[in-house]
């Protein structure tokens, strides 16, 4: 896997470097000097003599050569999505286009709010530049105020974001922090490789990573301050020691006791299965906000999954709690799901009394574990026929069970453990 610098040691070393194909979003604070991180990413690939493509939102031409003029060469190329965007084809704005397009590649794009024009001019620039390439999106707050829809800046970003990841090239994308809903950032950090959020607190600044793809070391999660010289050099280093909390795991294993799918959690919580399932693979942090909404939807305090003893405490399932679940019924019996996850599942049957019924409501040829809890039951597979008395285990490797017989005069309780 081939790295490039982001052009701050510090931020290498505890991120291990940019991957060729990573999108990352900077979800950022107003005052946070996010900009720097912007120019010493420019500057490192400029170095390098590789192509740098900068897609303006926010700035005009000129305030956007003036900042990066010192560092730009004829590797870097822009595409104008402010002069006919928020510069509303302002003379001023028009006149300082035609002077600067003499000296610097510039592509205008003449209606921004048109995607298919903006993803265009990215495909024409694409066919005369080398890769890998760095693109700088330097405000999708700035694209969704022109777009006026958030489900439109979406598509936007499922569309290209995957693009670049398969052509290896790297992406800064900018977004305000407040400016968007939960839903929609939960959504990017699904789609995205890598997000990091930058903000203030008592005058000192923070970067902390809330979503880190192919990468092990997961301290870029705890909050850093980061300090800036007067120069623009950038020094990252760890606010302090904390125990690390496996929230992810513990959110799983909570969901997975009260017998809810990543898919109904996602439903509650107005967020995507993909964001549940990389939240409990701790792959992204959710923020505050939605890991209220996740613990409200789950029925946990969020105090108690922070708790050291809360997830001992969540694995004890009463047998009345289960009951009390919605359950799943086959020919005349009810199958309460106990448990379920990638290494194996859990389920209490419960069979009327002198109920016959034929098949059985696992499809998968996969070794089943049988122990009659309470009754008298007989198990028929395509070759034997078992009878089981109450305390007896069935172990069944290959066969599915094709007949089931409670022989008693009372209801049969039965725990069923497959892989």
């Amino acid at each position: 896997m081939q790295k490039v610098s982001s052009g701050i040691e510090s931020l290498d070393r505890l991120i291990d470097y940019i991957y060729l194909g990573d999108n990352v979003v900077w979800e950022v604070d107003a005052g946070t000097s996010y900009e720097i991180f912007i120019k010493k990413f420019i500057d490192s690939f400029l170095r390098q003599k590789r192509d740098v493509v900068y897609v303006s939102f926010n700035k005009s031409i000129p305030t956007l050569i003036k900042e990066l003029k010192r560092n730009i060469n004829e590797n870097f190329h822009i595409i104008d999505c402010f002069t006919s965007g928020k510069g509303k084809n302002d003379s001023t704005f028009l006149k300082a286009y035609e002077e600067f397009r003499k000296d610097f590649d510039i592509v205008k794009i003449n209606n921004p709010s048109n995607l298919e024009e903006l993803s265009g001019a990215i495909a024409h620039l694409e066919n005369k530049i080398s890769t890998p390439t760095a693109y700088v999106f330097d405000s999708l707050t700035g694209l969704q105020d022109l777009l006026k829809d958030e489900n439109l800046t979406y598509s936007f970003f499922t569309y290209m974001c995957p693009r670049l990841f398969d052509v290896e090239s790297v992406a800064y994308w900018i977004l305000e922090r407040d400016a968007h809903s939960q839903k929609f950032k939960a959504n990017i950090r699904h789609v995205t490789q890598l997000v990091f959020e930058l903000y203030t607190r008592k005058e000192n600044f923070f970067i902390k990573a809330l979503k880190l793809a192919r990468r092990k070391n997961r301290d870029a999660f705890k909050p850093h301050i980061y300090e800036i010289s007067a120069d623009e050099n950038i020094e990252i280093s760890l606010l302090e020691q904390s125990h690390s909390i496996d929230i992810g795991s513990r959110l799983r294993e909570i969901r997975i006791s009260r017998n809810m799918s990543q898919k109904e959690l996602a439903e509650k919580v107005n967020l995507t299965a993909g964001f549940i399932s990389q939240m409990e693979n701790n792959q992204i942090v959710p923020s505050i906000s939605s890991f209220v909404q996740i613990c409200e939807a789950l029925g946990i305090k969020p105090g108690e999954v922070l708790s050291e003893n809360s997830l001992k405490q969540e694995m004890v399932i009463k047998k009345e709690e289960l009951t009390a679940r919605s359950h799943q019924k086959f020919s005349k019996f009810n199958i309460y799901k106990i448990f379920s996850d990638d290494n194996f599942k859990a389920y209490y049957l419960k069979i009327p009394a002198n109920c016959v019924s034929n098949g059985h409501f696992l499809t998968k040829k996969e070794p089943e574990i049988i122990f009659l809890v309470k009754g008298l039951i007989t198990v028929k597979t395509h070759d034997f026929s078992y009878l089981l008395k109450e305390g007896d285990f069935l172990y069944l490797k290959k066969n599915l069970p094709e007949r089931w017989e409670n022989k008693g005069g009372d209801e049969a309780e039965i725990l069923l453990i497959s892989k």
